[in-house]
């Protein structure tokens, strides 16, 4: 299989449909090999608009899911961010991509054998500005704080507290999915300048569930 020929027309598509809208993200998802990220088993499906199952209940999701999330949270190079839920690393690596070699980021997983397996793949990349720590995601990681982004990729029934405490004052912003564990789902921007904080409705959108302190229980 021509995986970059796969990824190429993938990245049109995206494009053609309005959903990748900057050179930066269509870049990232030029870039980052997708398939590296995805079961043998499933390799042939990587550059198929849908998500796949990854093991563990969890989900590596739809490319144009990856490229939306990117969009809007306007990642620029240099930037700090916090992802909530490493799972495959694909999206993670797509934010390193963003941030470049000045940029940092934190991604928490709760599931040692996806957080180890995803660090052997940014090894391979050479990503040394990326730190899976394996913790509950909900409560983030202050010890790092402020971030400029946060994303979330999984879905829990409210923003939680500790993610609005750890985003810059800065116009720091949050992309995360709330709603029931099972549907009624829609994805939030949440900006934050100074004491104010403020979300905007993105879409209706399909997650696994945010599991711990501040999102469901197991």
């Amino acid at each position: 299989m021509n995986f970059e020929k796969s990824r190429t027309e993938m990245v049109f598509q995206l494009r053609k449909l309005g959903i990748i809208q900057t050179d930066a993200v269509a870049d990232a998802m030029l870039t980052i090999p997708r398939h590296f990220f995805i079961p043998h088993s499933h390799q042939n499906q990587a550059y198929q608009d849908h998500p796949i199952s990854i093991g563990h209940g969890q989900t590596i999701s739809a490319p144009h899911m990856n490229a939306m999330m990117c969009e809007h949270l306007d990642v620029h190079p240099g930037m700090q961010i916090l992802e909530i839920g490493t799972g495959s690393g694909y999206h993670t690596a797509l934010l390193r991509h963003l941030v470049g070699p000045s940029g940092k980021i934190f991604s928490i997983e709760r599931i040692l054998s996806l957080a180890e397996n995803a660090q052997k793949i940014f090894k391979a990349l050479k990503f040394n500005n990326i730190s899976v720590i394996v913790d509950d995601g909900t409560i983030g990681c202050q010890e790092h704080a402020p971030y400029d982004r946060i994303l979330v990729t999984a879905v829990g029934p409210t923003i939680p507290q500790p993610f609005i405490d750890q985003l810059s004052e800065e116009n720091g912003k949050i992309c995360i999915p709330v709603g029931d564990r099972n549907c009624d789902q829609i994805l939030w921007l949440g900006n934050k300048r100074g004491d104010h904080f403020h979300k905007s409705r993105i879409c209706g959108v399909r997650f696994v569930p945010l599991i711990g302190k501040y999102g469901f229980e197991k």
